[in-house]
């Protein structure tokens, strides 16, 4: 059992679901104080959690399959399939989990009678296959697949919430340039997607530059080794200009339209404060030390804008 816990990285996953239950409070705030009594947290958006959660985990799973030569190169202390996990059992539990998590899938799509659940799970299912198998060793696509892959974590919440809101609750609340609009979680949630895509995909070249000597030992493609480190460390530093410019615009709304100045301000600075931090760690890495702490900061980046929501929704009570 402890082998198995370990493979699937259970950090990751209390990550995703934390997630999506950050984003989830902030809209169920929004609809207390608007006025409407009812909240859409229950036992549905919990399998919604739990199957994305079975789905990384499965991926996870089939990763350390598919990556043990190259585990064994740039993290020998972490290769657990093949050594504590039999390769077959690994791909018994990669099959349960997603077998799983489809079920749960087929059960919210015939619940509020849409192909939206059925559809992003198989093709998370599929692709995180794909990428183990092909993709993780290419110059880009495999960044791009993972990266879109964790930008949907966020965007399933909005799909959620935009199916069982009625139209026009939280725009009256929390109007700004949405105030037309009716699909606020979707567009809420589509920003909090572009941003989890643009962090984790230059974390993800970042991840590279600092695996490059196991990788080429592997005959991997990966960008830094076709184009260079140099290169690949100022595509990271041109990827992370996209999230500024997310934060550029919600500073920008917060200035322009005051509605609860204070609860979005300051989250929002400190976000901005650990992302310049990011930047500047990946400009001055050298060594594979300091590669990896600039992963880190990435990573911890990411974490934090994605639960940006929670902390928004605590300090509005």
């Amino acid at each position: 059992m402890i082998p198995l816990i370990k493979v699937v990285r259970p950090v990751n996953l209390l990550i995703i679901a934390l997630t999506m239950y950050s984003i989830a409070w902030y809209f169920d705030t929004l609809i207390v104080l608007s006025g409407w009594d009812g909240q859409m947290l229950g036992f549905p958006f919990f399998i919604l959690v739990l199957s994305t959660v079975l789905i990384a985990a499965a991926g996870n799973v089939i990763n350390d399959y598919f990556d043990q030569k190259a585990d064994r190169i740039n993290r020998p202390k972490r290769v657990i399939v093949g050594r504590e996990i039999k390769r077959r059992t690994a791909i018994f539990y990669h099959w349960v989990f997603n077998l799983i998590a489809f079920f749960m899938a087929v059960c919210l799509s015939w619940l509020f009678s849409s192909f939206w659940y059925l559809f992003i799970h198989l093709l998370s299912i599929n692709l995180l296959w794909f990428y183990s198998m092909y993709l993780k060793r290419t110059s880009v696509a495999g960044n791009i697949s993972i990266a879109f892959l964790t930008a949907l974590v966020p965007i399933l919440v909005g799909i959620f919430y935009n199916q069982t809101i009625e139209r026009g609750v939280l725009t009256d609340y929390f109007p700004m340039v949405f105030e037309e609009l009716a699909d606020y979680p979707i567009w809420m949630t589509l920003a909090l997607g572009v941003f989890a895509f643009a962090l984790n995909w230059s974390r993800e070249v970042v991840k590279d530059i600092q695996d490059i000597e196991g990788d080429r030992k592997l005959r991997a493609r990966t960008l830094p080794i076709v184009k260079g480190i140099k290169f690949a460390k100022i595509i990271s530093l041109l990827i992370l200009l996209l999230p500024i410019l997310l934060f550029g615009l919600a500073f920008f709304l917060w200035y322009e339209n005051h509605i609860r100045s204070e609860v979005a301000f300051f989250p929002l600075i400190f976000a901005a404060i650990i992302l310049l931090v990011s930047i500047g760690l990946v400009s001055v890495a050298n060594t594979p030390d300091q590669f990896k702490r600039a992963h880190l900061a990435i990573k911890v980046t990411m974490i934090f804008g994605l639960l940006l929501p929670m902390f928004w929704a605590f300090l509005m009570w």
